[in-house]
């Protein structure tokens, strides 16, 4: 769904305003964090990266811990503008829902590189009250864009009329929040993938699209 994007630093080292820099380091070190995790990303790296000294990083973030956080709100704001534009151009919601669903792509949002790596990895720094502030806030956010995308489906006729768009928001995110758990531990797990995106899509379709009025 999503891939983290890096540019190159500059070797004119052209002068950027704060904001310009603030945005840099946001950029390096998001493709860094969903690449290489926040335990293995190192300010250093993410530092060349961007072409300055560690010290700017801290001056800009407080620590990695700062920095993470940061990039956790541009993560978010990634991929909520993603899902609004992936709303707007189809033409049916229960289409756009089987694509989120599918396991290609639960497992291209997953893979090394991509924004779903940033938030799978932030939900296990538990310990670090900044980032699991920062998750918390931003996954609801996340949820706000798929209750805005389940309300358009359930007016359009292609959802369930009972279904509760705040209550599907958080089943979807649920879903695809578990792929580690499930790559991890489930057997047969192609088949089973199939089947459980097929139950969770069946959970929110209009049962009787015939009926739609």
């Amino acid at each position: 769904m999503a891939r983290a994007s890096s540019r190159p630093a500059d070797s004119r080292r052209t002068r950027l305003s704060a904001a310009e820099r603030r945005a840099s380091i946001i950029d390096a070190a998001t493709s860094a964090f969903a690449e290489s995790g926040f335990q293995r990303s190192t300010m250093a790296h993410i530092a060349a990266r961007v072409g300055v000294t560690e010290p700017v990083l801290f001056q800009n973030f407080g620590s990695k811990v700062g920095l993470y956080a940061a990039v956790v709100a541009h993560a978010s704001g990634q991929m909520c503008a993603m899902m609004r534009a992936f709303a707007a151009e189809t033409d049916s919601i229960a289409v756009l829902l089987e694509h989120l669903l599918s396991p290609g792509h639960i497992d291209e949002l997953h893979a090394p590189g991509s924004l779903g790596v940033i938030f799978a990895d932030a939900m296990t720094l538990t310990a670090e009250p900044a980032v699991e502030q920062a998750v918390r806030g931003h996954m609801g956010e996340l949820a706000e864009v798929l209750t805005e995308i389940i309300t358009q489906g359930k007016q359009a006729g292609d959802l369930r009329s009972d279904l509760d768009p705040d209550a599907a928001a958080w089943l979807l995110l649920s879903f695809m929040s578990a792929h580690r758990f499930r790559s991890a531990v489930m057997p047969d797990r192609q088949r089973l993938e199939d089947h459980l995106a097929a139950m969770t899509l069946q959970a929110l379709m209009d049962p009787n699209p015939s009926q739609r009025h």
